[in-house]
């Protein structure tokens, strides 16, 4: 546990360096040399992953949290990460794991199995690879899923969507759900704050709602001055209703200054809600707000009849309108999701998880 493991998806070159395939970053690497991400390195002329078995932290959240609103409501959810990232966003919102090098947070150690074990142990429905971006740690998350899958616990991939064409397969074959960041609909707000590329993200949102049947939900932060225009709004939200389709739900969530971005205001209430009104006139059907309080943007409505099918305050479920299959019980139009016949009550609690030693 807890020590360098062979990475897939790579390749030599004929100058002597090793290709990381794993992401569109490609890094290129000599020996001993790490890639952005600082967790995948070249280590006897292969790439190996640093990190498997060791976690910044193991902690039992909401499911609304990640956020994931119509994939078993109410429901715990045990969520982890490691450390590194393979983006460089200025205003990242967990830049002391993600912009950590590995040694530096990754105080715990457990094996696939007995995370999987915790989970079912503690009742959650779920695990999420959260916190940094479980694509840089692929061998160690499909690895945990496969455990989960083994005792009947689900899995949820909360990724900026940064992965490579050849990798998508397996990251995305392992996951029930993800929740996708769409950071933002220009390729100048990619390479200025993320050093990124917007196309490859589309094209990831793309292969997991139509070649996989993986559950899907994207979160664009708002951040004022940068994404938030009315205009790039609507660009964004038309092209997920036309390409990705209307029931696929959208999160639009509120800044605060972090990270490299501290002279910046936080996003005010009234540019989520008319994030959320655009959303909807561009006829999406599930357009959530959040990290500010809003019964409204938060709660879950049937786009046929306008009943409440999911009231929420927060992270708690305050009311319920949906019947054993998911269909509205005033209508009896289908809410797509997963669900189960009645909610769980896990609220708005977050419980901390230590692992034995090992």
């Amino acid at each position: 546990m807890g020590a360098s493991v062979p990475g897939r998806y790579w390749h030599g070159l004929a100058d002597g360096r090793v290709q990381c395939d794993l992401c569109p970053r490609e890094c290129k690497l000599h020996e001993g040399q790490r890639g952005l991400c600082f967790v995948r390195a070249r280590e006897n002329d292969a790439i190996v992953l640093t990190t498997y078995g060791r976690s910044s932290g193991f902690c039992l959240d909401p499911i609304e949290k990640k956020p994931l609103n119509h994939f078993f409501p109410g429901s715990a959810v045990l969520s982890f990460g490691t450390a590194g990232c393979n983006l460089t966003c200025k205003f990242c919102q967990n830049w002391d794991i993600s912009k950590a090098r590995a040694n530096d947070r990754l105080q715990q150690q457990a094996s696939p199995e007995a995370i999987a074990q915790a989970a079912l142990d503690s009742g959650a429905k779920s695990v999420a690879f959260t916190y940094n971006d479980p694509v840089i740690f692929l061998e160690y998350a499909v690895d945990v899923a496969a455990a989960c899958q083994d005792v009947g616990v689900k899995t949820v991939a909360v990724t900026a969507g940064y992965i490579g064409e050849g990798a998508r397969p397996e990251f995305f074959g392992a996951m029930d759900a993800a929740n996708i960041d769409l950071k933002g609909f220009t390729e100048d707000f990619y390479r200025k704050l993320c050093t990124a590329s917007l196309e490859s993200v589309l094209d990831t949102l793309l292969f997991v709602k139509h070649e996989t049947d993986t559950w899907l939900e994207i979160t664009t932060l708002l951040i004022p001055g940068e994404n938030d225009s009315s205009r790039e709004i609507g660009a964004l939200s038309e092209w997920v209703t036309e390409k990705l389709g209307q029931d696929v739900p959208l999160h639009f969530t509120a800044f605060h200054p972090d990270w490299r971005m501290r002279d910046i205001s936080a996003t005010p209430a009234a540019t989520l809600k008319r994030a959320r009104d655009i959303a909807a006139s561009a006829g999406l059907r599930y357009v959530y707000t959040g990290n500010i309080r809003d019964e409204a943007g938060q709660s879950t409505y049937c786009y046929a009849c306008g009943a409440c099918l999911i009231g929420r305050d927060g992270y708690t479920i305050t009311s319920w309108g949906l019947d054993a299959s998911g269909h509205c019980t005033s209508c009896g139009e289908i809410c797509p999701g997963a669900f189960e016949p009645d909610p769980d009550s896990w609220g708005p609690r977050r419980t901390p998880l230590v692992f034995a030693a090992v």
